[in-house]
């Protein structure tokens, strides 16, 4: 992609700004959230868009972040029961890899701001209650119940946005009750991703 302005010469410093900022080039959302245009440098995990030769002969290269892709989602094959970690072990998408289904533990490795979401699906029949936390590092950060009050099955659902630091761990666990294992229905589902890094 190439983009042209003819009208500057920035070969250093950083520029940003609106659509209607002259400084800032087309195609380079510098108005946007955590979107700068660095004129004359490369910066990595960027996309970088260079120009032509203007009139003068000048060129730039103008680049603006973009966020990590880190994002996950998976369901619950097999039913788990007490006071354990639900293991979300048929994995649909892990971009980044931070999810492992062996644990059931999403792992941090670029600190940042992130939104979780989980429904877990409580066997029914057994005239029981199921509570699911969401626990970052050990510690309920969300909690969930769903009630056999009439003999069928109940979902328990919560979502929440953290920050996490690199190291920190984010799982679901049980706190009493039973969760269906759905095979590969995906009934009980676990997922997360990155809105925007530190």
């Amino acid at each position: 992609t190439q983009v042209t302005n003819p009208g500057s010469s920035a070969s250093e410093g950083t520029r940003g700004g609106g659509a209607s900022d002259p400084s800032c080039p087309v195609g380079v959302p510098g108005a946007a959230p955590h979107g700068r245009a660095d004129w004359g440098r490369g910066q990595i995990g960027g996309v970088a868009l260079r120009s032509p030769g203007g009139a003068g002969g000048e060129s730039f290269t103008a680049t603006y972040s973009t966020v990590p892709r880190v994002a996950f989602y998976a369901g619950l094959k097999n039913p788990h029961e007490g006071y354990e970690i639900l293991k979300f072990d048929d994995v649909v998408t892990n971009l980044g890899n931070s999810y492992d289904a062996a644990s059931g533990k999403f792992t941090c490795v670029i600190p940042g701001t992130y939104f979780f979401t989980y429904h877990v699906l409580m066997r029914g029949g057994d005239g029981t209650s199921m509570w699911a936390d969401l626990c970052k590092n050990g510690q309920v950060r969300a909690s969930a119940i769903a009630q056999d009050a009439d003999q069928n099955y109940d979902y328990a659902s919560n979502s929440v946005i953290l920050h996490l630091d690199a190291g920190d761990e984010v799982f679901i666990k049980l706190d009493g009750g039973k969760a269906h294992g759905g095979n590969n229905n995906k009934y009980s589902t676990f997922s997360g991703f990155i809105i925007y890094s530190d």
